[in-house]
């Protein structure tokens, strides 16, 4: 079982790797409204093209390396080499996996960004096909970024892998920089869709991958200061690698129903994109799903990359008590954290949206609708990916599978209900229905999560969630009631958006520790002790 003590400070290395990431990755996605926009057609088709490889990957590889290769690696340091030769050979067959999927990608660039679009004019799809050409080698660089990040969380080196993503954002924000120096901004110098020169497309395109490949080949270092030493290894058949191909296949089958999940939303919220209207459309969801993404990278996922070295070494030794409890832990630290988020950013969805893409005050409430909707389904989303890890850590890929499909199919239906509505709201309506199919695929994941272990400490959990949500509706009536004192400066402006989110958003914060500190939330009193020192091991 994981301590407390060192679970958080691993938490806290990557957390403040994460958060410097991410603030950079808000300033990157600041520079890039700048300069070609929100709501513009241009901006929608540099959203599809740039996300096609990141979304490709985690159909193709993403979902499988994290669920295969930790469990497989901790399992193979028992054998006589430490795992070496498997790890070579696994990371060897990866590589080249990696490698053909890419260039097949990028040379079905066209078709790819068809999938993902809908309702565009030829000059539209023209300019988002040249730019998916130069972004598509992306997926490559972050498989090769994942895997060797994976070899290093196995060995409870950490810290890298969530540090990496900030010298991608560097060289990104660098790559923006230049365009806007160059070319100028789009409220300046508008970048429609018959501006765009190979030069332009090039730089736009070319900087963000250069930031993807960066982040990859930064590993290299960390791993050679471990010890670790790649050698190329041929030779599949024989070695061990059959259950990995057994929980591979069935991650990609529930990363495919994912991804086919995902290929609606894109094409739903492609067709609320009319030139002229500004509505909320693909570019608009990719800032609000940043903004949603933003509590889960930084707690969630630190704390599940912390875990789950320690859930697959428990579930290995077949400590059933041991898995519960890290289980039990991560779920309400993650708990505390999220609804405090929740509340933060259902009242400052707006000044939020325009601290990030800037714009005027529709543009603002526009976005900001959206990321409200969506974030009523941040705890269960994290709950959930918290429980898919106990299912990898005993190998078995195969009940998040049966898990996902239900959620996918009925996200999916309700997705293409929302194209009825009016296109002002489509993309709005389209993170309510993700919030609830979340939900769904949490309560279901602990059902069967209670059905496989036993007790998972449900009641402990339930019990600190209410707690946390009390002390969230708390700090969101404090929070609004300060906004009534200045109903118009929070949206006149990108600083004064700023200066609301960081003044009343320091307020709601001190009201919601106030609150779970007079509730007596023990996660929060555990973190307090640790701070001072004084955590009894």
């Amino acid at each position: 079982m994981a301590s407390f003590s060192s679970l958080a400070r691993s938490s806290a290395i990557m957390t403040a790797g994460t958060l410097t990431s991410r603030i950079l990755g808000l300033v990157k996605a600041s520079l890039l409204a700048l300069a070609i926009g929100v709501t513009a057609v241009q901006a929608d088709a540099f959203d599809v093209a740039n996300k096609v490889p990141n979304t490709l990957y985690m159909l193709l590889a993403g979902g499988v390396v994290n669920a295969v290769l930790v469990p497989q690696l901790v399992r193979a340091t028992k054998r006589e080499d430490g795992g070496q030769d498997y790890t070579n050979r696994l990371l060897t067959l990866s590589f080249l996996l990696l490698a053909v999927v890419s260039v097949v990608a990028t040379i079905a660039a066209p078709i790819l960004v068809w999938l993902y679009s809908s309702g565009w004019s030829p000059e539209q799809m023209a300019l988002a096909t040249a730019f998916a050409y130069w972004c598509l080698p992306q997926l490559f660089f972050y498989g090769l970024y994942t895997l060797l990040g994976q070899v290093l969380n196995a060995k409870s080196s950490f810290g890298p892998y969530m540090w990496a993503p900030v010298l991608n954002n560097i060289v990104a924000i660098a790559g923006l920089a230049v365009f806007i120096v160059v070319f100028g901004t789009n409220a300046a110098n508008p970048h429609t869709l018959d501006t765009w020169t190979p030069e332009k497309i090039a730089l736009m395109g070319g900087s963000a991958t250069l930031g993807v490949a960066a982040q990859a080949l930064i590993l290299i270092w960390p791993l050679k200061r471990i010890g670790f030493k790649y050698r190329p290894t041929f030779g599949f058949r024989g070695v061990g690698l059959g259950t990995a191909g057994k929980v591979a296949f069935w991650t990609f089958a529930a990363m495919l129903i994912g991804q086919l999940g995902f290929l609606i939303i894109s094409r739903v919220a492609a067709g609320a994109s009319v030139p002229g209207e500004g509505n909320a459309s693909n570019a608009a969801y990719t800032y609000a799903y940043l903004v949603f993404m933003l509590p889960h990278s930084l707690i969630a996922v630190s704390l599940a990359t912390a875990l789950f070295t320690s859930l697959s070494k428990n579930a290995a030794e077949h400590d059933t008590e041991a898995v519960k409890s890290d289980f039990s832990m991560g779920v309400r630290i993650v708990g505390l954290i999220n609804a405090f988020a929740v509340a933060a950013l259902v009242v400052l969805a707006s000044p939020v949206a325009m601290v990030i893409a800037g714009g005027g005050r529709e543009q603002a409430m526009a976005v900001g609708l959206v990321i409200i909707t969506m974030v009523f389904g941040l705890i269960p989303f994290s709950a959930n990916y918290l429980a898919q890890r106990v299912f990898y850590a005993y190998e078995d890929a195969r009940t998040p599978f049966f898990i996902q499909l239900p959620q996918i199919v009925f996200q999916s239906l309700a997705v293409l209900s929302a194209s009825i509505f009016p296109k002002s709201v489509t993309v709005a309506i389209i993170g309510l229905v993700m919030s609830l199919g979340y939900l769904f695929a949490m309560i279901l994941s602990f059902a069967l999560l209670s059905k496989r272990l036993g007790d998972i400490d449900l009641r402990a959990i339930a019990q600190a969630h209410v707690k946390f949500l009390l002390a969230a509706l708390a700090a969101g009536l404090a929070g609004y009631g300060m906004l009534l004192f200045f109903p118009d400066f929070a949206l006149s402006g990108q600083w004064q958006a700023f200066v609301t989110t960081a003044g009343v958003g320091t307020v709601m914060l001190i009201v919601y520790i106030g609150v779970c500190f007079l509730l007596r939330v023990r996660e929060l009193h555990s973190i307090i002790g640790l701070a001072a020192g004084k955590l009894k091991r």
